[in-house]
């Protein structure tokens, strides 16, 4: 069948990676279809209204140093919420506060007094993160960028740096957004969300998550989104959906989350899962004191990883008088829900106190898929290709950074390349 550009390109999937494939194609004048089978748009970053809070679907910030936040959101529109740049950490019985030498170099002094970093560290810790704003400059496939064969563990030791600032902060920290407590993560990932927190802050939408994927949809037609449409089989001219239904394409976009791009794509490696399971807490008062900072288990006791009073960051999570508490604990917690908020709560309680027995369960978040696993060698660019047939293509964080950033980018590539891919098709037919 040939390109006609009386039918739409279809995009699989109203994630960020779908969202920004539809946005790079109506940009360039091409007509977009995006079927999404939730009912509602952002795939992963989603945000639900329990009893007035505001609850994503599991622990999420965006960090607005990602290159492609800038290029495709705007910021000041998502009305962002800083957290504090630096974290608390629960250390042998005592809390230090670590802070980011550039913005708190007192508190940078905390880890060193509090027993998380030797002297050597500092120098050591300058030349990785000198590394990772090289990686976020000049992106991760610039020529001479290192391989991606070496885990995130092993370049951290590689890059001299302690074992006590290793396992007492940067394990945790780095595991809160990796969800990875043996960091096997790719080092190549750690180089880029290094870099990325090196170029700004880390923040939440005062609305929530889903400000971002609802932000990314209402610069499309209206009606270019369809929920609740769940496709069953795609091919080069269009797709079939799960009631039966055809819609015909003149190429198809796969964006949705690894998994389910693998069962519709047989040229598609399922990437595997990186799980996290997420308590959300009504709690009448702030266990850090309405200070806006992250807070660690610097011991790796767990099985919560990092505490977040969400209502500190952003008020809009939490109705007036009330406060939200999120407890993140990386892969699926062992157990029933009533015994992970058993152990949750002992542990807290040796953070908090005895004011942990008065909060309120709102919810407990078991996510399967929150990340694609991303081990060394999954990143280097001659395995991740969008293009898979002359008029399908895929896209997602699966085919990138696991991240905001790698979601956002990887739609982009997939939406421009198409859209150059009919315009050349249409010319040469004329």
């Amino acid at each position: 069948m040939s390109s006609s550009p009386s039918r739409p390109v279809v995009v699989v999937g109203a994630g960020l990676a779908g969202l920004a494939c539809a946005r790079a194609l109506h940009e360039r004048g091409v007509p977009v279809t995006v079927l999404e089978a939730d009912d509602g748009v952002g795939g992963r970053v989603r945000t639900d209204v329990v009893e007035g809070f505001r609850l994503d679907r599991g622990f999420q910030v965006l960090l607005t140093g990602y290159p492609q936040a800038r290029a495709q959101l705007d910021l000041d529109a998502l009305d962002l919420r800083e957290f504090h740049a630096g974290a608390l950490v629960q250390r042998g019985g005592r809390q230090v506060v670590v802070g980011d030498p550039r913005r708190h170099p007192l508190e940078a002094l905390g880890a060193l007094r509090g027993g998380l970093a030797a002297p050597g560290d500092a120098l050591a810790l300058a030349r990785l993160l000198r590394d990772a704003h090289r990686a976020v400059r000049d992106g991760a496939d610039a020529p001479g960028a290192p391989a991606d064969t070496t885990t995130t563990a092993q370049a951290l030791r590689d890059a001299g740096l302690s074992d006590a600032l290793i396992d007492g902060f940067l394990r945790p920290f780095l595991a809160g957004i990796t969800l990875d407590p043996r960091l096997d993560v790719s080092a190549r990932f750690l180089r880029f969300v290094l870099g990325s927190f090196l170029a700004g802050g880390t923040a939440v939408p005062n609305a929530g998550m889903q400000a971002i994927p609802e932000q990314l949809a209402s610069r499309l037609p209206a009606g270019t989104v369809r929920l609740g449409v769940r496709v069953t089989d795609v091919d080069e001219d269009g797709v079939t959906l799960a009631d039966g239904g055809r819609v015909d394409a003149a190429a198809v976009v796969v964006a949705t989350a690894g998994p389910v791009a693998a069962q519709l794509l047989p040229e598609v490696p399922d990437p595997g899962s990186v799980s996290t399971t997420a308590l959300w807490f009504d709690a009448p008062a702030s266990p850090t004191a309405g200070r806006p900072i992250l807070v660690l288990d610097g011991d790796g006791h767990g099985p919560v990883n990092n505490v977040a009073v969400l209502s500190d960051v952003a008020p809009g999570y939490a109705p007036a008088g009330r406060t939200l508490v999120n407890a993140s604990i990386p892969g699926d917690a062992p157990g029933d829900d009533a015994t992970t908020e058993t152990a949750v709560r002992d542990q807290l309680r040796g953070w908090f106190g005895a004011t942990v027995d008065g909060w309120r369960l709102l919810r407990t978040d078991r996510i399967a898929h929150a990340q694609p696993r991303q081990e060394p060698g999954a990143l280097e660019p001659e395995q991740r290709p969008v293009r898979l047939r002359s008029r399908l293509w895929v896209c997602g964080d699966h085919r990138d950074t696991a991240s905001i950033n790698g979601a956002l980018a990887g739609g982009r590539r997939a939406g421009v390349e198409v859209a150059v891919t009919l315009r050349e098709a249409a010319r040469a037919a004329a």
